[in-house]
């Protein structure tokens, strides 16, 4: 094997690289020579057929199955040869009107992985949340879980904003009715915004067995572009009302929370640990989202185009998983790769920074840490120890910790050398929209 390596810019890569043709003829005659042992062909005892009558009829395949593995394994060792780290994959060429007595060439055009360069992180100031949990935040988190509870009750009265309410309906414009514009059945809860303002409008007042007809004009901004700022009437008829019921704060409410003698004051207890374990998680997420934010933007590297590629793919398989799931088939199938880029981009650059801190000070996941996490994840489970053994008994998820592992030590190099202060935030304002 003859290789030559041409470099085409920063990252790009050309390789050359001739195989003798006798042995790559060589290779096929012993092909051919072990499947005649055991080839079956119609009018021929097995392990009896001619290898001139297996070359007719498998010549064909057995040379581009060697032609391939010479170039998989020319390939990989002249990489090895020149000490390439090829990111991506490659872009094979073979050449063209060769002579039967000529060596079988081909070119592989790739992207290497880029020098990093790594940057002074001492000037780099990173706030750390820090968070009080007091009784009101428990009683504010009690309440939520009471709503997430909620029963509803049948009542004989108007529609008011929180009810849920069985409808059916007509809508028209200009007489004529158009697509998403007709239920039958239909229950849904006013005030949740999932209805136009007006539509709800015109069903709060309401009472079962009533019948009303009312205008309404469509957003220009409508999703709906066939009917977005034009004007349908509805006909609408209310069949039922139902209204929301917080369960009781009482013994049923805690043990419907896995307190199993009912204790209020151990179900508040709880919900605290709870709490304070989301937070610890909220805190560390935002100070590795700075972290990292300050890997970027001190570093210095020249991203791969084919490794930016790859993510984008991934993204768009993930997001297309999604939507089927739910049932947009359509909008999984036109997602532009463009919206992708920016996002795919952040990522590779924070894999290729956070690889070469691993690499530069041989950083590492110990094991108690590894079991450290694990036991963290099992905590939100009913039977911790059941997820502790879930994980345990596959390497492969192991190594999937662990490589979380080696990303939050590598995080920790980062808050080593940079400044760290706290900053006292809100609950609300740390939790979002969680409450």
């Amino acid at each position: 094997m003859q290789a030559s390596l041409e470099t085409l810019s920063t990252l790009e890569r050309r390789l050359k690289v001739a195989v003798p043709m006798d042995q790559i003829n060589t290779e096929i005659q012993n092909r051919l020579k072990r499947m005649q042992r055991t080839v079956k062909l119609h009018g021929f005892r097995p392990g009896k057929v001619p290898l001139k009558v297996v070359e007719q009829q498998y010549g064909t395949q057995i040379r581009q199955e060697v032609l391939g593995d010479t170039v998989e394994r020319t390939f990989g060792e002249a990489v090895r040869e020149k000490n390439l780290r090829v990111a991506g994959y490659p872009k094979i060429e073979t050449a063209k009107g060769q002579e039967p007595a000529a060596d079988f060439a081909f070119t592989a055009t790739f992207e290497v992985f880029p020098e990093v360069g790594l940057g002074d992180l001492t000037a780099v100031t990173i706030e750390r949340p820090v968070v009080a949990i007091g009784e009101a935040e428990i009683d504010r988190t009690v309440d939520v879980l009471r709503k997430q509870r909620t029963t509803y009750v049948p009542v004989e009265r108007s529609a008011v904003s929180g009810d849920a309410v069985t409808i059916d309906y007509l809508g028209k414009i200009d007489g004529v009715a158009f697509p998403g514009g007709e239920a039958t059945g239909q229950t849904v809860q006013l005030g949740e915004g999932r209805l136009l303002p007006e539509f709800e409008s015109g069903i709060v007042g309401m009472k079962p067995g009533e019948s009303r007809s009312f205008e309404l004009t469509f957003p220009q901004d409508y999703h709906g572009s066939e009917v977005a700022g034009k004007t349908a009437v509805f006909d609408v008829t209310l069949h039922a009302i139902q209204e929301p019921k917080l369960p009781e704060l009482d013994a049923d409410f805690a043990r419907s929370l896995g307190i199993e003698d009912g204790d209020l004051g151990r179900m508040r207890e709880d919900v605290r640990t709870n709490l304070e374990r989301e937070v610890k998680r909220r805190v560390q997420g935002r100070v590795k989202d700075q972290a990292l934010k300050a890997l970027l933007e001190t570093s210095r590297l020249e991203v791969p185009k084919a490794l930016i590629d790859m993510e984008i793919e991934r993204l768009i398989a993930n997001m297309g998983e999604t939507l089927k799931a739910r049932g947009m088939t359509q909008e999984a199938q036109n997602m532009p790769r463009e919206a992708f880029e920016p996002e795919a981009n952040r990522r590779v650059s924070i894999g290729l920074v956070l690889a070469e801190i691993v690499k530069a000070h041989d950083i590492k996941a110990q094991p108690e840490q590894i079991r450290a996490v694990i036991e963290d994840y099992a905590q939100s489970y009913e039977k911790p120890e059941d997820v502790i053994r879930w994980y345990y008994q596959s390497a492969d998820r192991v190594r999937e910790v662990e490589a979380v592992v080696v990303e939050n030590n590598a995080v920790e190099w980062v808050l080593g050398r940079a400044k760290t202060v706290d900053k006292d935030v809100p609950f609300e304002e740390l939790m979002g929209n969680a409450q």
